[in-house]
């Protein structure tokens, strides 16, 4: 029986699956292939990319493509060799030796070994793949994969060894080379060990204009979904379909993972059909799991680059990126693809404030149950005001350990606040982005025991950062923050809103005492404001 794979190439036999070779950007490989281009094919971690070689591979060696012979070899092994081109390179011959064998060529096994010796590191590569073409009466085609794990001398090498010999194909060299990494070759940033940079620009400017391999399409996501109902017979509500789409924006690993942690393996289970609020727990489960893929992408967030992008997004400030940081935060997928900047997924948009908020959130001894009611409803007013004080007596013990991301801190300290209270029952829901000036967060809450469980108290929370560079009043900015507040609510479908603003100006000017909590209503909507 077939299964959601969330570990390694996707198996037709054994995964359900989207066929690689038909997903959009991969239909323009094969055109390239034909016409003997040499290009980059790139996507984030854990987008199917291997899957995509090892299919494209056996496309072309089953003659359905014209007259190739295909080879594809992951040079990953070569990474630990970093500035060292002879271990390097040697890695990389003898894994493309195997690779060769392992599809009944013996060319390579047999010469590598000797065309090292005899031609060094920095040409035994271009080398080979020379004296292996002409030996040959098929053209070549090689595909290699994780070209990006190269390090410094080593990449450096191997690149210019596969532009020296571009000018003498087909004959004496690949007809076409296919670059698979998570990069675009334009992010090749050569470096030594020591983190200087060896060579400016790319060492392979043969290559013809990348192709990005992207997420699931809407009706892919459909798809997937539907080869699960077709295996085991569980349904998916519209809801839950939905759902996954909403939620993973058809990131591949996403989507995959999702569905196997809403789909239980029991035939019992199966024999309902997956809500929408089953892939909701889902979500929270791999979230908190903080599974390999999720920690990989959480690991980024330390990177200069990345910050540089992030915590204009978080604080709802102006970019502070240039084009370089936005194109390699996109190609890492932690980017929508298309613009304007914004986190690619909600799972990501939840992923991101928690990781960086891990430690604050994991430390509070805020229960829940201090801020139901006795009929189970959350009451918002009262966890506002023990933020409030919680706020006044340690905020810059925590500002401080937000070093990195100081600009975003007000913001991260109320939502890890707000998460460690409503991990008791509700969830939270983030938008943000560049030039909003706030951060709007939806807090849902079951209405009441033994109503239907898709039934939530919606509450606004809305958060604002007054710094020195504020050059409006307090009061104008409570004005406008109100307003928008209660487009926030009804867009959401709230009828409580909370709209809290953060005073870190040099001089405070704000209200004190009882002006720091008042209230607004309009339209049946209650806006509280509180000013810390």
């Amino acid at each position: 029986m077939r299964f959601f794979n969330t570990e390694g190439p996707m198996d037709v036999a054994a995964h359900y699956a989207i066929p690689p070779l038909g997903r959009g950007a991969l239909q323009e490989v094969l055109p390239r292939i034909r016409r003997g281009r040499y290009f980059v094919l790139h996507a984030p971690r854990q987008t199917g990319k291997t899957s995509a070689l090892i299919a494209l591979r056996d496309h072309l060696n089953g003659g359905a493509a014209g007259d190739f012979r295909c080879v594809s070899v992951n040079v990953e092994v070569a990474q630990v060799a970093r500035d060292d081109v002879a271990r390097g390179v040697r890695a990389i011959l003898s894994r493309l030796a195997l690779r060769a064998r392992l599809l009944g060529d013996t060319y390579p096994e047999e010469h590598w070994l000797e065309i090292l010796e005899t031609s060094g590191p920095d040409d035994a590569l271009g080398k080979l793949l020379a004296d292996w073409c002409m030996a040959s009466p098929t053209p070549l085609v090689l595909l290699v994969d994780e070209i990006d794990a190269l390090v410094g001398d080593t990449l450096l090498s191997v690149l210019r060894q596969l532009r020296a010999g571009y000018e003498q194909r087909p004959a004496a060299f690949p007809h076409s080379v296919v670059l698979c990494g998570v990069r675009d070759i334009r992010d090749y940033r050569i470096r030594s060990t020591a983190g200087e940079i060896v060579a400016g620009g790319s060492p392979f400017n043969v290559a013809a204009k990348s192709v990005r391999l992207g997420d699931f399409t809407k009706q892919e996501t459909r798809t997937l979904l539907e080869q699960h109902t077709e295996e085991t017979g569980q349904q998916f509500s519209d809801g839950a379909v939905d759902t996954v789409w909403e939620q993973t924006q058809g990131q591949p690993w996403l989507v995959n993972a999702l569905c196997a942690e809403a789909c239980n393996e029991s035939d019992t289970a199966r024999s309902r059909p997956v809500t929408a609020d089953d892939i909701h727990a889902a979500r929270e489960e791999l979230i908190l799991s903080r599974r390999t893929h999720l920690d990989q992408l959480a690991h980024k967030l330390e990177e200069e680059r990345v910050r540089r992008v992030v915590v204009p997004l978080l604080a709802g400030g102006e970019a502070a990126h240039n084009a370089h940081d936005l194109d390699y935060a996109r190609d890492l997928g932690l980017l929508a693809a298309d613009p304007p900047p914004r986190l690619a997924n909600p799972i990501y948009q939840e992923v991101v404030p928690r990781e960086l908020g891990y430690v604050l959130q994991d430390s509070l001894h805020e229960e829940t149950a201090w801020h139901v009611d006795g009929s189970g409803r959350l009451n918002m007013d009262k966890l506002l005001r023990a933020f409030r004080v919680f706020y006044s007596e340690h905020a810059g013990h925590w500002l401080a350990r937000f070093e990195d991301y100081r600009e975003a801190a007000p913001q991260l300290i109320l939502q890890a606040y707000l998460q460690r209270v409503v991990n008791g029952g509700g969830r939270i829901e983030r938008e943000y982005g560049l030039g909003r000036g706030r951060t709007d967060l939806l807090v849902l809450w079951p209405r009441a025991e033994g109503q239907p469980s898709d039934l939530w108290e919606r509450f606004v929370v809305e958060c604002k950062v007054l710094r020195d560079s504020a050059r409006k009043s307090v009061e104008s900015i409570i004005e406008r923050g109100v307003e928008q507040t209660l487009g926030y609510m009804e867009k959401c479908h709230a009828q409580e809103g909370h709209l809290v603003v953060i005073d870190h100006r040099a001089e405070r000017a704000g209200p004190s005492g009882d002006e720091t909590r008042r209230e607004h209503r309009r339209d049946g909507g209650k806006v509280v404001v509180w000013v810390l």
